[in-house]
């Protein structure tokens, strides 16, 4: 897998495929900032060489990996939002609309946190 384009015609489902497609394109107008990278068959944007956001298509979801500390740090507002999770992971149902509000809030956090960062993850 190459770029983000080989990632998406590995989804069978089209209208999981349009839906990731439509919340890359709204991530490129917001940040075009960020680089568009696949490491571990992942696509994930990054910022000056540091992981920002990954992504990966499940049957049942969109699990979006902004890093534990940015999962911690939003905790209040991802239960809010009424999504499963994990110490890596947000779970984003494919029957619901994607929550732009947070993924903003998680790339924000990221970008601001991280300006400084020179590792890829954090340390």
């Amino acid at each position: 897998m190459e770029d983000f384009s080989d990632f998406l015609v590995g989804i069978d489902d089209p209208n999981h495929r349009e839906k990731i497609e439509e919340m890359f394109n709204w991530i490129r107008q917001k940040y075009p900032q960020l680089n568009e990278v696949i490491k571990w068959k992942q696509p994930m944007f990054t910022d000056h060489g540091t992981f920002i956001i990954g992504f990966s298509a499940s049957k049942k979801h969109l699990a979006v990996s902004p890093e534990s500390f940015t999962i911690t740090h939003l905790e209040d507002d991802i239960v809010t939002a009424g999504l499963d999770y994990t110490k890596e992971l947000v779970r984003f149902p494919w029957k619901s609309p994607i929550d732009y509000t947070l993924i903003e809030k998680m790339i924000n956090f990221n970008i601001a946190s991280k300006a400084n960062c020179s590792t890829f993850w954090r340390e």
